[in-house]
This record gives structure tokens, C-alpha cells and sequence, in this order.
């Protein structure tokens, strides 16, 4: 039996001897199972999720709201773990849009905590404990005094040493994927955007890029990282907007860095509706794309991207123009429990992935209110099947195409 877990208002974790854990996937609260859950994980934390009522299970089986005082708990999960359930509560007293987070359900059994999750992808290199060590505010100086001029260091060094980012962190590791942002300006107005929010929304987790990088700048960082087979140079970053609106800036930057390495991987996380700005990168022999939605659902995509001069069918194409000019394409899909796992929603995924050739699949945590998001999306028609079915069935339907969380090398 899986019981309630619940937080005082210093954020102290409790669970309790006599209620039970309820879930919610999608808008509906139902009882986890012992598929959807595993031991809480190295790297995961609990947090505690103020201002909403706990929905319990008693012992007769009826669900209810949690009365006494106490707050609902959720967890946050490391990379490499999907997660299959949302934590179960509401919000009575219309209380403030949540942080952007992504939330998964927390409960408690023989003396330890669970988490609603699955592994999905392990790969070390991205384990906390090879972040935030104790030389990275010197690694942060001595990079910043190689390149004194180099605007794009002093803002992923305040990225990495302010937010903890690892992308960022990993330019002053040199080491495996390290991001450079490069776009100021996005055309997309995501729900979830986590470098620009409305003041009536939730506060953004980072703070954007406020200036246009020179392609001598991004030329400087990439050649002093791709230095081996394992070395990833990433545009379209947390900080930044969409980097294929600086595909001429781009193009060039990877022509002059291939001019002088052929080592590592150039990649792009992009939301691959700006067409021509992605076929003009794709043509500059960038190696691979990581293409974000969280639905092949024109109508489900455009109430969380809510594009600005570009639409589903564009996201499409680019896609189709980067498998024919042998472009490597991951899905980032930002997945949420009860949506993405409908029938209706894999029909569409499963269509997009075999009509473009995608290589990947990459499942991302959606981090958002999930009261919030339910509001402004079309609810799906058909039945949630559950994530770990959903999973499955991309395994078994896609059978060559990898289903994981991280961005691997794409050259030898």
C-alpha cells in the first residue's frame, strides 16, 4: 500500500500511517500502481507544493480532499527519468500559477519515499555529481580571462555559476554538450517558456540573452570545445529565444569552425517552425537537430507554442529538410501524464516520426502548472492508456528509432 505523503509549512515531508496516495494523469485522480512507481531516485528531490489541497485515499477506497493542515508534495526528477503520474491536488482558493517545474507524484512505503517515474536513458555525464564542484567559479574566470571580449561566456558563466545550468557549465568543464545561446528574439510564445514569462504569469526560471552574439564569438567558444569524439556544441538554450531566427549567424559560425575541426557534434535545440532559417543551418552541414514539441496535434501544438508566423505544417517540413540533407533529428517531446499517452495523441506521433524520419525520441519532463496547462490546452477525446504503456508502444510501433532523454554524438 502506497501512502499520502504531505509537507508541513517549513517544507518537513510526512507521511501518513491511515490515508493513502492518490495521483492524477490528466485531469482525472486515480490510484497509482506499482508499475508507475519506483524508490525515489539519487538526484530526485522532493518540494513541497504550497497553497494546494492534497487529494488522499482512505482505507475504504474513496478518494477525498486532505482537510487537516498540511500541503501537497511533489518530486523533481534527474535526467534520464520520465515521469508517469502528477501529483493529486487542487486549487481551492485560486492561488498563484506554480513555478515552472515538473511535478511527479510522491508517496510512501516500508520506510522509504516513492516517485512516479521510469528509467529511460542512463547516461553518467549528466549526474549532479559532476556539476556545481568547487573549482567552477575559477574554471568561470580563467575561460572569461582567455576571451575577455567574448560577450557569450560572461552570460552562460552567470548562467552557470546563478542557475546551475549544466549545458553551460560544461564550456567550462570542456567537456561533452555545452550550449551556446545565440537568439535575443523568439516566434513563439510557449506556455511553459522558461526564459520569458509574462508578469501575470509564473517568474521564469532564467533570464534571456539580451544581445546578438558575432560569429567570431561563437566560432571562439566552439573551437575551444569540440575537442574529441564526445565533445557537443549546443544553440538553443533555457537563456535564450529560438536560435534558427540567427541561421545566417549560425550557418557561418559552423562553416568557419568545420573550416578548422571536424571533431564532435554541432547540434541545434530549435522549434523548427522558422523553415528557411532550418534548411539554410541543415545546408551548412550542422549534424543534428533536437526539434521540441509536446504534440503532433496541430491544434494541441498551438495552444502551448502559440506560434507567431509559422504553424505545425512548418515544423513538418523542417523536418523532412533535415532528413534529406542527412541532418541527424531528435523529438524533445515535453510530455505530460494523461495527454501525450491518449490514443489520439500517439496516433499523431507516431505518424510525424514515420512520415520524416526522425532518429529519436527524447521524453521531457513538461515543466508547468499542471492546473494551468489543462486550462489553456483542447483536451484530448480518447482514453490516457497510462505512460508506461505509451512508452511500450513507441518501443514496439517504432522499432528503429531510440526512445530516451539525453542528446548523444553524432560523429565518430
Amino acid at each position: 500500500m502506497f501512502h499520502f505523503v504531505y509537507a508541513d509549512d517549513e517544507g518537513n515531508a510526512y507521511n501518513h500511517p491511515n490515508l493513502l496516495a492518490v495521483a492524477r494523469l490528466g485531469a482525472s485522480f486515480v490510484e497509482p500502481t506499482e508499475e508507475e512507481l519506483i524508490p525515489l531516485p539519487e538526484g530526485a528531490s522532493l518540494t513541497m507544493i504550497p497553497n494546494r489541497t492534497p487529494i488522499v485515499m482512505d482505507i475504504e477506497g474513496n478518494f477525498k480532499k486532505y482537510t487537516k493542515t498540511g500541503w501537497a508534495v511533489g518530486a523533481l526528477l534527474p535526467q534520464g527519468y520520465t515521469r508517469t503520474l502528477l501529483p493529486a491536488f487542487v486549487n481551492d482558493n485560486a492561488k498563484p500559477t506554480l513555478p515552472l517545474f515538473g511535478y511527479s507524484m510522491v508517496a510512501f512505503k516500508d520506510g522509504e519515499f516513492y516517485v512516479a517515474a521510469k528509467l529511460t536513458d542512463e547516461d553518467d555525464k549528466w549526474n549532479p555529481r559532476h556539476f556545481n564542484t568547487a573549482d567552477l567559479a575559477q574554471r568561470v574566470k580563467k575561460l572569461t580571462d582567455k576571451f575577455p571580449d567574448n560577450r557569450i561566456i560572461k552570460q552562460i558563466g552567470h548562467c552557470s555559476l546563478t542557475y546551475g545550468c549544466f549545458t553551460a557549465q560544461n564550456i567550462f568543464y570542456n567537456r561533452w554538450e555545452g550550449g551556446i545561446p545565440v537568439s535575443p528574439v523568439c516566434n513563439a510564445n510557449c506556455l511553459g517558456c522558461i526564459s520569458l514569462q509574462p508578469s501575470e504569469c509564473c517568474p521564469s526560471p532564467q533570464q534571456r540573452i539580451n544581445f546578438r552574439p558575432t560569429v567570431n564569438e561563437v566560432v571562439e567558444i566552439g573551437l575551444n570545445h569540440l575537442i574529441s569524439s564526445d565533445s557537443i556544441i549546443s544553440f538553443g538554450q533555457g537563456c535564450e529565444g529560438e536560435p534558427s531566427l540567427q541561421a545566417d549567424l549560425i550557418s557561418e559560425a559552423i562553416k568557419k569552425i568545420r573550416e578548422k575541426t571536424l571533431s564532435g557534434t554541432i547540434n541545434m535545440n530549435t522549434n523548427a517552425g522558422y523553415t528557411e532559417g532550418i534548411e539554410k543551418i541543415c545546408k551548412s552541414k550542422i549534424d543534428s537537430l533536437r526539434v521540441s514539441l509536446n504534440s503532433a496535434n496541430p491544434k494541441m501544438y498551438d495552444s502551448y507554442y502559440r506560434p507567431n508566423n509559422y504553424d505545425f505544417e512548418n515544423v513538418r517540413k523542417s523536418l523532412l529538410i533535415a532528413n534529406e540533407n542527412n541532418v541527424y533529428t531528435y523529438l524533445n517531446l515535453l510530455s505530460f501524464p494523461g495527454i501525450n499517452d491518449t490514443e489520439e495523441e500517439i496516433e499523431h506521433l507516431l505518424n510525424l516520426v514515420r512520415e520524416t524520419g526522425v532518429r529519436s525520441i527524447q521524453i521531457r519532463n513538461l515543466n508547468i502548472d499542471p492546473d494551468f496547462f489543462l486550462k489553456q490546452i483542447p483536451l484530448p477525446e480518447s482514453e490516457a492508456l497510462g505512460v508506461p504503456t505509451f512508452l511500450k508502444i513507441l518501443k514496439d510501433e517504432l522499432p528503429g528509432v531510440e526512445i530516451g532523454n539525453y542528446t548523444k554524438p553524432t560523429r565518430d
